[in-house]
């Protein structure tokens, strides 16, 4: 892939294909093609078939990018532009912090960093390693398992459900709505198949939050929803429609983000067999092994949209207004300018500032819970699951669609030696 509308001063001038940058081979390994973007293209604006954007695949560039403010995040600003992108019906799931600019997005974001403070965090701990416990309860003595369904969505969405206070036999209401978005382009539907199916799926998503939100007001727990209610009814600080938009944000970001990045971990160790087995000898590495799988391979390739509410530049590159531009923090993560060797995998190497939760005001909330989950789940799978091995070739792992938001896997089919017992 040659991006050839760029031309060596940075002026680009119609946009490239998406087509020439996410080929088959992208789904599988991205990596090749974000070293040539960066090289040859930093900042390029592909076309899609549902819209143009400009990505943005230097540290340097993204770093910047992520703390401009006059790349805007909120919807209503967009204007047409989001509604041509996303149409009308996104608007009601979406009026939550992570569409919005200050002083909303700080209003927003006050009201729920108190869920992911680091003592109620730690307090989860005992939780979320029962949860593990409980899920390798059920897959060790099989000897396979698919590992994403059967274990990556389910922790992280048991435990966002905690958090929140979603019962858990509504959990499968949350999986069949969120995977519909989560798994847009898969299964040869057309461009506005998807669209339909995704609208749908927001619709049902909103309709369950609202009646969610309805049964809380008539009977709170101690839960986040039910505190976001109180802000809400006591105060005003908080909308209707935000406050149901928010409950949306946490559990489908809280869950799906964790959800793939342990299968791309799980894969990322068992392709790189030299650093699984330092890491099972020296298991006190794990905090530090998180970082690097993080960087390596995380779960959201892409930062969420941004718009240009002001002609301007990143890289020496002119971005009109109303543009969406999109930063590549994956990319950006195997940057040489972040670190030696990015494409290489090293548990050894020390933590830099990756980009995997993004960066700026929008950097993400739940780190702290995301990082406790994936290194309970970690240390415990790798003890478990003894002999853990890819079940398929890697080459015929199922990835997500190339021009997905999120990186991961559909399914991870993995065995192992069955056990009993704890």
């Amino acid at each position: 892939m040659a991006p050839t509308t760029a031309t060596t001063d940075q002026q680009v001038t119609e946009p490239l294909p998406g087509a020439a940058i996410y080929t088959p081979a992208f789904r599988a390994d991205p990596y090749p093609t974000y070293a040539r973007l960066r090289t040859e293209s930093p900042v390029i604006r592909v076309r899609t078939p549902r819209f143009d954007s400009y990505l943005v695949t230097r540290y340097a560039d993204a770093r910047q990018a992520l703390s401009d403010p006059r790349l805007s995040k909120d919807l209503y600003r967009a204007g047409d532009t989001y509604l041509q992108v996303f149409g009308e019906k996104a608007r009601q799931i979406n009026t939550n912090m992570l569409n919005s600019d200050p002083p909303e997005h700080t209003r927003l974001r006050r009201l729920v960093t108190q869920a992911f403070t680091p003592r109620r965090i730690e307090a989860m701990r005992p939780f979320v390693e029962q949860v593990v416990e409980e899920l390798l309860d059920r897959i060790a003595p099989l000897g396979r398992t698919d590992f994403v369904d059967d274990f990556a969505l389910r922790l992280p969405l048991r435990v966002v459900g905690q958090l929140l206070g979603i019962p858990d036999e509504d959990h499968e209401v949350i999986l069949s709505g969120t995977q519909v978005i989560r798994t847009v382009g898969t299964g040869g539907r057309s461009p506005q198949e998807d669209r339909a199916g995704i609208a749908a799926a927001q619709e049902r998503l909103h309709a369950y939050f609202t009646d969610l939100v309805a049964a809380k007001r008539r009977d709170p727990g101690d839960d986040l929803i039910s505190d976001l209610i109180s802000a809400r009814d006591a105060g005003g600080r908080l909308s209707e429609a935000e406050l149901i938009s928010t409950a949306f944000l946490l559990v489908f970001a809280g869950y799906q983000t964790t959800s793939d990045f342990l299968g791309n971990a799980v894969v990322a160790l068992l392709t790189n067999p030299d650093q699984l087995e330092l890491l099972r000898a020296e298991p006190e590495r794990l905090p530090e092994a998180v970082e690097e799988l993080l960087r390596f391979d995380a779960s959201v390739p892409v930062s969420s949209f941004r718009f240009a509410s002001e002609d301007m530049e990143i890289g020496g590159v002119p971005i009109p207004r109303g543009s969406i531009v999109t930063v590549v923090l994956s990319s950006a993560n195997h940057d040489p300018a972040l670190v030696d060797d990015p494409d290489r995998l090293d548990l050894q190497r020390e933590p830099v500032q990756h980009m995997a939760f993004g960066h700026g005001i929008h950097y993400c909330l739940g780190t702290a819970l995301a990082r406790m989950e994936a290194t309970t789940a970690l240390r415990r799978v790798l003890v478990r699951l003894p002999d853990l091995r890819l079940d398929v070739p890697v080459d015929e792992l199922l990835w997500l669609p190339a021009a997905s938001a999120f990186r991961g896997l559909l399914e991870l089919p993995l065995r192992f030696t069955p056990t009993q017992g704890r």
